[in-house]
């Protein structure tokens, strides 16, 4: 039973680390409790709750989630601190201990996070009435074990953009030897499919013209309800109110050459990728015990440019990996040197407790990390560079985003080019809309082009 009448009137702050998933959830988040009265604060404003969303993929993502809640507990004196995500299902009860923290949630919990808060919220009220002003937080936590997360918390929501994102899967069977999401996220997951076209049709009701589909695997997406993400794809192409789909992440292994040809020829999946790579090298592919090899990478990569040449194709890779000797190194900056992709998401690897990859001897040092990393990025900037420029003076349809007044607006093309148009040009009523535009030449830091009316 939810006391709404506890919450009336009373004021929330959010912050989110790590993917596009988590902003998603914490917007579904700020959804719930703007259901039970709660108003998101207006800047400089002091919040009654904060809700602080985690990331673990990395020893520095862990490092910012306590930052971040200390920052929280520090700027918002007496509010109620609540901790979910990643960090919070990994390590509960040690940020539950974080001074100024009352409720931690983990992966499983998190689906019911306004039951657990109304609970902790009227003992909290309770403890002050008989005297205990609670000024150091509740400390109290609520997680399972990994093999116990079964519950799908929905989400499918813009926030403040433009883009809806839908989360249509969660969690991950893979365990490779360097990740620690599968133990934060639990096995694969997902909901119905008719509950996914629902959604976005909803997000169409509401004038939402683009969703990202969002998840963790979601190429695993049906493994349990014996469907497949096509068959997901297919029926959200029906979704009329719905321009424009995009496919977040996809495992190279679970990109079925049917779905590449089917979004090829859809009604409103972009010409658009985003695969994880992680390493050039078969060998370090081995030692991750990542699913398939450079050369289904490769076929994959060829296949999605033989039926669309325009399609623009980011890749994850994760330089300093235990293992990636510098022969192993320079196979990979060769073999993504060879690709024909258009943007690079590197990475350091970094030590995580409890995983496999421990195991492994040789180790990466600091600096050869971020000499390698260097070297990546560099050629992610050739590469996209040069992507961006073979549509200079052509037309392209682009889907706009507010922007301030004064301010330059952006957005993108179907195939995923940040386009800016000068403030000169910009104009409120040109938020959302997908707008045709000249590209012109690169903006000052060859971020995007110039759109010209």
């Amino acid at each position: 039973m939810i006391d709404t009448s506890a919450f009336q009137g009373k004021t929330a702050s959010y912050y989110t680390l790590g993917c596009k998933l988590n902003f998603s959830e914490t917007s579904t988040f700020g959804e719930m409790l703007q259901e039970l009265g709660v108003r998101t604060v207006d800047r400089g404003e002091r919040a009654d709750i904060c809700l602080i969303n985690t990331c673990s993929v990395t020893e520095v993502a862990d490092h910012k989630c306590r930052q971040a809640i200390r920052r929280m507990v520090r700027e918002n004196p007496g509010a109620f601190i609540i901790v979910t995500g990643c960090y919070a299902q990994l390590e509960s009860e040690a940020v539950s201990k974080i001074p100024g923290v009352d409720l931690v949630l983990g992966s499983n919990e998190k689906a019911h996070l306004v039951q657990y808060l109304n609970d902790a919220w009227l003992h909290r009220n309770a403890l002050r009435e008989q005297g205990d002003e609670v000024t150091d937080g509740l400390h109290a936590f609520q997680s399972v074990k990994t093999k116990d997360i079964k519950t799908f918390q929905p989400s499918c929501s813009k926030g403040n953009r433009t883009r809806y994102f839908l989360k249509v899967q969660d969690g991950c069977n893979y365990f490779c030897t360097y990740c620690t999401i599968p133990f934060a996220r639990g096995f694969s997951r997902n909901p119905s499919i008719a509950s996914l076209v629902q959604q976005a049709e909803q997000a169409a009701e509401e004038g939402g013209k683009e969703i990202v589909l969002t998840g963790v695997n979601i190429g695993e997406f049906g493994e349990r309800t014996d469907e497949t993400f096509l068959d997901l794809v297919k029926a959200l192409d029906q979704v009329e109110g719905i321009r424009r789909f995009r496919i977040s992440s996809l495992e190279p292994d679970l990109m079925a050459d049917e779905l590449i040809d089917y979004c090829a020829q859809s009604r409103a999946f972009m010409p658009h990728f985003h695969i994880p790579l992680q390493s050039g090298s078969d060998e370090v592919l081995k030692l991750m015990h990542r699913h398939y090899d450079t050369s289904l990478f490769a076929d994959k990569i060829h296949h999605i440019k033989e039926v669309m040449p325009h399609a623009f194709i980011g890749v994850d890779v994760m330089v300093g990996c235990r293992g990636e000797k510098p022969e192993y190194f320079e196979e990979s900056y060769e073999f993504i040197r060879s690709l024909d992709v258009t943007q690079l998401h590197v990475f350091p690897y970094s030590e995580r407790p409890g995983t496999r990859a421990l195991s492994i001897p040789y180790v990466v040092s600091e600096h050869d990390k971020k000499l390698r990393s260097k070297r990546l990025l560099q050629l992610s900037d050739e590469k996209t560079h040069a992507f961006y420029a073979k549509y200079v003076g052509q037309e392209a349809e682009v889907l706009f985003e507010k922007a301030n007044r004064g301010r330059a607006m952006h957005g993108f093309t179907r195939n995923y080019i940040r386009v800016e148009m000068p403030a000169a040009l910009a104009k409120e009523e040109f938020d959302n809309q997908l707008i045709t535009v000249k590209l012109g030449d690169f903006n000052h830091d060859r971020s995007a082009l110039k759109a010209m009316i």
